[in-house]
Order: structure tokens, then C-alpha cells, then sequence
């Protein structure tokens, strides 16, 4: 994203932000709140999710983005994408959550571990958690989605190398597993799995035979692929694809990897929602 670009970006939120507040000194002691705020809100994540996906310094069309261009999102096999909000899994005890599990703001992030885009947006999501998840007001909840037909055999893999981290070490395994794997590795499939998973269990601690033995086990195959189904009913069309739940229930999605400060803005707005 250019200088001008993102000051644009900026500028454009700002005014949003304003109108937020107008609508809400207007809509004061009044039955509009209730619609006013969320309206106001998806304005801000329509512009977020659509105008700002950008290529090499050129800002692209949503519909060149999901037709997999070099954007901030890897795309995913055509027919993905149609899906609605609606049908989005609420959050269990059965999720991999980072941070408070009764925040009033949950990020539900949709992966690929092999996916360049997921790797750039790791960072930014641990940032969040920075600012906002030591006092409680974001959970970060991780769920898969690899992309068979872009990284073959490797994403699920690591997927499932995961879940296994998670049975053998817990949730802090679990996050610990991902911050590490993303820091280490290439993406792209071009990780080398034979090296790099037993080297990462054994980095966190966990039992290097009990992991091997998960991993061919099959037995996260089924709820992996109920996370890659509830991605793509949700209208996910590549990775990352996020979806921000506010404390009323309102959903509203990120395409891709998008930089910190957007994330912040938004945030921010779902917070006062």
C-alpha cells in the first residue's frame, strides 16, 4: 500500500468515525440506535474488506482479488465464496482461542498454514492481542482452512499436526505450535513437514512418539474439514478470511491480510457497538 493510499484509507475511516458519532447523538434516547450503529459499522468493513486489497502498489477490484491475483488474500478453487455470515459456527470450548473466551469482540481467523498472505497477517493478529487482548476486549480464535488444491498434502498436514500439539500440550501448545511454525517457515509448500513438525513438538515439549502417532492417526481429519466447511458457508473465498463478532452478535468479515492500523479501526468500532 502507497503512502497516498493509506492516507486515503485513513481519511476515509475518519469520516466514518465521525458520522458514527453524529448518528449516534442523533439516534440518542431513540429506537434508530439499534439499527444506525451496525449499519455504520458494516460501511466501515465494506470499505475495509473491498476498496483496500492491494498488488504491488496497485489497488485491485474485489472481483480481481477473488479471481487469485498477487492480493492480500490466496485465493481459493473457483465456486468458493458464496456462503452468508449467517451460517458462521459459534465459538466452543472446542476452538483454539487466544485470550479471554467471554471478550466482547472475537476475531475468528480461518487458515492456511502454508498460505504466504496467513503468514503476513500472523503478526498483525499478534499485535492485536497486544492492545487488546491482555485487557480482555479481543479473543483471537484460530480455525483451518487449507487450500488442497494450492498446497497439496502439506497445509492439512500441518493442520492436523496442529490439532495434535493441542491434544498432547493444550491450548497454549496449540498457539504456541502456530506462532512458531509461522515464524519458521516459507510458506507457499514449500515447508519441508518431515523436518520442521517433529522439530517444532519437540521445541514446545511435546512427547515426540505420542505426536507421530496422532499424526497418523486420521483422527482430526473430520473436524478439520468441518472448519474448511463452515469457511466456505460463511462465504470465505481464500485465506485469510476473518470474521469479527461483536458482543451483540453482529458479524463482519476481513478478506485478507490487512494491515494493522484497518484492523484497529474496526476494532475499535465494533468495541462501541
Amino acid at each position: 500500500m502507497t503512502n497516498d493510499n493509506y492516507q486515503n484509507a485513513e481519511g476515509e475511516i475518519q469520516k466514518l468515525e465521525n458520522r458514527l458519532k453524529t448518528l449516534k447523538q442523533q439516534s440518542r434516547g431513540g429506537r434508530g440506535d439499534r439499527y444506525i450503529l451496525p449499519a455504520s459499522i458494516l460501511i466501515a468493513v465494506l470499505f475495509i474488506s473491498g476498496a483496500f486489497i492491494y498488488s504491488q502498489g496497485k489497488s485491485v477490484s474485489p472481483r480481481q482479488a477473488s479471481l487469485g491475483n498477487a492480493v492480500s488474500q490466496q485465493a481459493s478453487p473457483p465456486g468458493f465464496g458464496s456462503g452468508s455470515l449467517d451460517n458462521l459456527r459459534p465459538v466452543s470450548s472446542e476452538d483454539h482461542i487466544n485470550g479471554n473466551p467471554n471478550a466482547p469482540v472475537k476475531i475468528i481467523e480461518y487458515s492456511d498454514f502454508e498460505c504466504p498472505f496467513c503468514k503476513r497477517f500472523h503478526p498483525t493478529m499478534q499485535q492485536v492481542m497486544d492492545e487488546y487482548g491482555k485487557n480482555g476486549q479481543v479473543a483471537w480464535v484460530y480455525r483451518h482452512f487449507p487450500l488442497d488444491q494450492l498446497h497439496p498434502v502439506k497445509a492439512r498436514l500441518e493442520a492436523v499436526a496442529s490439532e495434535c500439539v493441542n491434544e498432547i500440550g493444550g491450548n497454549n501448545a496449540f498457539w504456541q505450535f502456530a506462532n512458531r511454525f509461522f515464524e519458521l517457515t516459507p510458506s507457499n509448500n514449500q515447508t519441508d513437514v518431515d523436518t520442521i513438525l517433529p522439530q517444532i513438538a519437540q521445541e514446545i515439549g511435546i512427547d515426540r512418539d505420542r505426536f507421530q502417532s496422532c499424526l497418523e492417526s486420521g483422527k482430526y481429519n473430520d473436524h478439520i474439514q468441518d472448519d474448511i466447511d463452515n469457511a466456505i458457508a460463511t462465504g470465505g473465498r481464500g485465506t485469510p478470511w476473518s470474521i469479527i463478532v461483536t458482543e451483540n452478535g453482529q458479524t463482519f468479515p476481513i478478506n485478507g491480510a490487512q494491515p494493522y492500523q484497518l484492523v484497529k479501526q474496526l476494532i475499535d468500532l465494533a468495541l462501541r457497538e
